[in-house]
């Protein structure tokens, strides 16, 4: 090893020691056939729309009370919605938000069996109930009780448009009466092209709950859209068309950030 490297890695490991060194993010390749093609650009860039983003709570430099996240309601009639999730995992992604927040969150793999009577004395606000399971182990510095509830998941508008060039195609050919014109009618005839968008609406509830009397500390609701889009054209038997849209894993995820970011603002 040169002396220049020795003194260029000596350096590097005095920084680490300092705590200033900066750590590199993993980074993966990407193995598809069509990776770096238009096709494959355009779809990543959809997908970056909709990727995981970290909210910079506003108070997360101030530890927030301790808490348990309960699972709530779902109470869309949609079977899609009601096929995808569950209450737990909307609680799952509760628990991982606040966390993040800076609240001191005592996770529900923790809890064991204990979860099942915390859950029911605190849907039936029952204080006794909630006393005496709050005065086992971990639960006695738990201050507050929480629970995300899902009150809307429905599609609300839905918009079609297209062009199917085969009956003009058709009439060019015919008017025309000449080679040129049924050669520009069948390409006319060839030309199709299809869009269609939807869009939904999402709401969720979120509750605070006192730990030691079931009472209410704080409500609130927030809604987003969510839009799903798809769009297909083909001429001369060339085809293209793109799909894409925020799915309902986002959905509640950003619900869940937008009311965690409320309550990280407004109650720590």
């Amino acid at each position: 090893m040169t002396n220049k490297n020795f003194h260029r890695r000596a350096l590097a490991a005095a920084l680490c020691l300092a705590g200033t060194c900066a750590m590199a993010q993993p980074e993966f390749g990407n193995p598809s056939p069509n990776a770096g093609r238009s096709t494959s650009q355009q779809a990543n860039a959809a997908a970056d729309a909709a990727a995981y983003k970290e909210v910079d709570y506003v108070n997360k430099g101030r530890r927030g009370p301790a808490l348990v996240v309960i699972p709530g309601e779902i109470k869309s009639n949609n079977a899609g919605f009601l096929q995808k999730f569950g209450p737990n995992n909307i609680a799952d992604f509760g628990e991982l938000e606040l966390s993040q927040a800076n609240f001191a969150v005592l996770e529900r793999a923790n809890l064991g069996h204990l979860l099942n009577e915390i859950s029911l004395a605190y849907n039936l606000g029952d204080p006794q109930a909630a006393r005496k399971t709050m005065q086992i182990g971990k639960l006695k510095t738990t201050q507050w009780v929480v629970k995300f509830d899902i009150l809307k998941a429905e599609q609300i508008a839905e918009n079609k448009k297209g062009f199917d060039g085969r009956a003009i195609g058709g009439l060019v050919g015919m008017l025309g009466g000449s080679t040129g014109s049924y050669a520009a009618g069948h390409v006319v005839g060839s030309v199709q092209n299809q869009e269609t968008t939807g869009v939904w609406l999402i709401g969720m509830r979120y509750k605070i709950m006192n730990a030691n009397t079931t009472e209410q500390v704080a409500q609130g609701y927030k809604e987003l859209k969510m839009e799903v889009g798809a769009n297909a054209s083909s001429v001369m038997g060339v085809s293209q068309g793109a799909k894409g849209g925020v799915g309902l894993d986002t959905m509640v995820q950003r619900l869940v950030q937008t009311t965690v970011w409320e309550i990280d603002s407004k109650y720590k």
